[in-house]
């Protein structure tokens, strides 16, 4: 890792040097979690929690293909995501919906299902290692790491996990509202989705408070 006109310039692949440092420490159940679906304008914000065991010599070579879930291609990120499940010793998923983004904002419901996430693991975890956010409300040690998906292998793994969860979920809402291609992308902003809004109008899972979204209940009013 290194700088390079003044912007940080994360590794080629994230490894095990932050678990490292606090398996050394005494901290033994770390518990990575990132989120997936912060930009997207329509379904939820879901947050993925992973933690590695720190006793397997070959964690790294086993898992050595994980990547920040954005740099995968669908098909592996839902292989990682089996592997992550047998080899992890906790895996859990959480998320904050449309209408708690619209209420509280998209940070705070990010933290909502980073928590939600966090309790599904059900274990007494030592330390946190999170992909950018801070968490003052859990009383755990924890570290917020600026492009934490691209340095830290279980931050990475928990990327993957929320990224598959929200993918299978938007998956289900296209069965359920029909018309939209959440299926096809997933609630973010493409010219397919901002075409299937115009000739639609709003469904009850997209987020009002987002600029594009608020824009065109503005509009139909007039």
């Amino acid at each position: 890792m290194g700088r390079g006109n003044g912007k940080f310039i994360p590794p080629s692949k994230p490894d095990l040097s932050f678990e490292k440092e606090q398996w050394k420490a005494g901290s033994v159940l770390i518990a990575g979690l990132d989120e997936a679906g912060r930009g997207s304008w329509a379904g939820p914000v879901m947050a993925g929690a992973v933690i590695l065991p720190c006793n397997d010599q070959e964690l790294e070579e086993k898992l050595l293909g994980v990547r920040d879930s954005k740099q995968l291609s669908a098909n592996q990120r839902e292989k990682w995501a089996k592997v992550i499940r047998k080899i992890a010793i906790a895996v859990a998923w959480g998320k904050a919906d449309c209408f708690e983004i619209d209420e509280m904002g998209i940070l705070p419901a990010t933290r909502l299902a980073m928590c939600r996430a966090l309790q599904g693991l059900d274990q007494v975890v030592d330390h946190l290692l999170i992909d950018a956010v801070k968490l003052p409300m859990v009383n755990i040690p924890q570290t917020s790491l600026i492009k934490g998906d691209a340095r830290s292998l279980t931050i990475a793994a928990a990327s993957i996990i929320a990224k598959t969860e929200r993918d299978h979920l938007m998956e289900l809402l296209e069965e359920k509202i029909p018309g939209y291609g959440f299926s096809r992308h997933k609630g973010y902003g493409t010219f397919y989705h901002r075409q299937a809004l115009a000739e639609r109008g709003v469904s009850p899972e997209h987020r009002r408070s987002y600029l594009p979204i608020r824009s065109l209940l503005e509009t139909t009013k007039q």
